[in-house]
C-alpha cells in the first residue's frame, strides 16, 4: 500500500516537473525586447518635413464681380501659400549616413530634417526615390560613425514571428511596439507590386518609414501603411524588395525596371476548371501588347503564364513583381499553359519606360495647368482600369483652372463636353477648340467613382 502510494507520488511529481518545464520553455520563447529597443533605437531616426502648398482661390458662380471685389480686400491673407508639416521614420543602412524612409514622408519637400535619438538633429538630402514600391534614399552628411540597422532576409519569416517597430507615430519620437507577422504577400492596391507583411504590431501614421525588426535585431520590413479605423492592422514593404532597388537608388537616384508586355488577370476556380488545371495558380495572359517582349517571344493572350525565371508563379500579383526585378537585356525562360499543354518560351526583357519618359505622354497645361498622358494597357492594370479609355492626368499645376475645378492627379478623363475621349490627340482637339470664356465639362473616373467637373478658361 505504502508503495503503491510513493509510486503516485512520483508520477504525480513528474508531471509537475513537466508542466513547469513546459511554462518555463514557452516564457523563454519570449524575445527579450527591452534588450533589443536598447540595441537598435540608436539606428532609427524622426523625420520632419516641410513643403510649400499653394491656397486654392474661391470660385463663385456666374463670376460675382461684387463679391470678388470683397475677396480681395477681405479674404487677401487667406489666399498667401502655407507651408505643410508633415513627420516620418527611417533607419539608417551605413554608417557615412544613408537612410531608407517611405518616398511619400519626402516626396515634393522643400526641407528635410533627420533627428537621430540622442537629439542631434541634421538636413536631410534626398538621393533617390521610387513611386511604385513608396521607397526613398536619403542622406545626411557627418564626420561621425553612426549606428546602423542590419538588414535581414525577410523571405525567412513566417505567419506567427515575433517582430518589433520603432518609429515616430503621431510625433512621439522612438516610440517601441511589439506583435507578430499577422500575414504575408498582402495586396492592399497602393501600387503595381503589392506583396505587403501584415504585423498586429501597432503601426500608426508617423511610423511610416520606420523599420520592423526581427528578433535578431535585423531589418525584415519598412513600416507603410495602415487599415484607416482597424487595430492592429499594420503594413510592411518586405526588405528584400527594398534590397533589390538600393544599388539603383544610390547609384542613379532612380530605378530600371524590366518589362514584358502583357496584361495578366488572376486564375480563379473556374478559370482553372475551364483550363483543365487541378489549382488556381499562374497568370492568365488578357492582353499581348505590340511588338512587346512577350509578343516577340511568342506569347499569346489566353496562355497562363505557370513559370517565370525558374519561379513558379503563385498568384498573378507575383508576375508584375518579378517581372521589375529582371535585369534589362536578360534572357529569361517562360512556361506557359496553352491548349492544355506546357510551352516552353524565351523572352528577352526590355526596359519599363517611366510614364514621365513618353514621348505622347504629356500634354502641357498652358491653358487648363495640367498634363494628361495616354491611357496604354500598362498603365491601365497599374491604375486597376482595365477596359476604360480616356487620358490619365499626370500632373496639375497649383493655382490652375484646372486645381480650382476640383481636377486631381490619377483623376481618368473619360469626356470633355459630350466627346469621347480615346487619347491624347482626341484630347488636345476638344480643349483647343473651346474658346476663352467658354466652358469645358469633363467626365472623371476617381478611384471606383465618376464624377463631371466644368472649367471656365478665364
Amino acid at each position: 500500500m505504502q508503495a503503491a502510494i510513493v509510486a503516485r507520488f512520483l508520477v504525480f511529481s513528474l508531471f509537475l516537473s513537466s508542466v513547469f518545464s513546459t511554462v518555463a520553455g514557452a516564457a523563454t520563447l519570449t524575445p527579450d525586447f527591452a534588450k533589443l529597443a536598447k540595441k537598435l533605437k540608436p539606428a532609427v531616426v524622426n523625420i520632419s518635413t516641410s513643403k510649400t502648398m499653394a491656397m486654392k482661390k474661391r470660385q463663385h458662380p456666374g463670376g460675382d464681380p461684387f463679391q470678388e471685389y470683397f475677396d480681395k480686400f477681405f479674404e487677401a491673407p487667406r489666399q498667401q501659400p502655407h507651408k505643410q508639416q508633415s513627420m516620418g521614420s527611417g533607419f539608417i543602412i551605413s554608417d557615412d549616413g544613408y537612410i531608407i524612409t517611405n518616398n511619400h514622408v519626402v516626396k515634393d519637400a522643400d526641407d528635410i530634417k533627420v533627428k537621430l535619438s540622442d537629439g542631434r538633429e541634421y538636413k536631410g538630402e534626398i538621393k533617390g526615390r521610387d513611386d511604385k514600391l513608396d521607397l526613398a534614399l536619403v542622406k545626411i552628411d557627418t564626420k561621425a560613425h553612426l549606428p546602423v540597422a542590419p538588414l535581414g532576409d525577410s523571405d525567412k519569416m513566417e505567419v506567427g514571428d515575433w517582430v518589433m517597430a520603432i518609429g515616430n507615430p503621431f510625433g512621439l519620437s522612438q516610440t517601441v511596439t511589439a506583435g507578430i507577422i499577422s500575414a504575408q504577400g498582402r495586396v492592399i492596391g497602393s501600387g503595381p507590386y503589392d506583396d505587403f507583411i501584415q504585423t498586429d504590431a501597432s503601426i500608426n501614421p508617423g511610423n511610416s518609414g520606420g523599420p520592423l525588426f526581427n528578433t535578431d535585431g535585423e531589418v525584415i520590413g519598412i513600416n507603410t501603411a495602415i487599415v484607416a479605423g482597424g487595430q492592429g492592422i499594420g503594413f510592411a514593404i518586405p526588405i528584400n524588395m527594398a534590397k533589390e532597388i538600393l544599388p539603383q537608388l544610390k547609384a542613379s537616384g532612380k530605378v530600371t525596371r524590366g518589362w514584358l508586355g502583357v496584361s495578366v488577370q488572376m486564375v480563379t476556380q473556374d478559370l482553372a476548371k475551364s483550363f483543365g488545371m487541378e489549382s488556381e495558380q499562374g497568370a492568365l495572359v488578357a492582353e499581348v501588347m505590340k511588338d512587346s517582349p512577350a509578343e516577340k517571344a511568342g506569347v499569346k493572350g489566353g496562355d497562363i503564364i505557370l513559370e517565370y525565371d525558374g519561379h513558379v508563379i503563385k498568384d498573378m500579383a507575383e508576375l508584375p513583381r518579378r517581372v521589375a526585378a529582371t535585369p534589362v537585356g536578360k534572357k529569361v525562360k517562360l512556361v506557359v499553359l496553352r491548349d492544355g499543354k506546357q510551352v516552353p518560351l524565351q523572352v528577352t526583357v526590355e526596359k519599363l519606360k517611366d510614364s514621365g519618359e513618353d514621348e505622347d505622354a504629356a500634354v502641357t497645361g498652358d491653358r487648363l495647368g495640367l498634363k494628361v498622358a495616354d491611357l496604354t494597357p500598362e498603365r491601365a492594370q497599374q491604375m486597376r482600369m482595365q477596359g476604360e479609355k480616356g487620358v490619365l492626368v499626370t500632373d496639375v499645376q497649383p493655382d490652375s483652372i484646372a486645381e480650382r475645378a476640383g481636377i486631381m492627379e490619377g483623376d481618368l478623363i473619360r469626356e470633355v463636353n459630350g466627346v469621347r475621349i480615346s487619347g491624347v490627340k482626341d484630347y488636345s482637339k476638344v480643349v483647343a477648340a473651346v474658346k476663352k470664356g467658354g466652358y469645358l465639362k469633363m467626365l472623371l473616373r476617381r478611384g471606383d467613382t465618376s464624377l463631371f467637373v466644368a472649367l471656365r478658361l478665364d
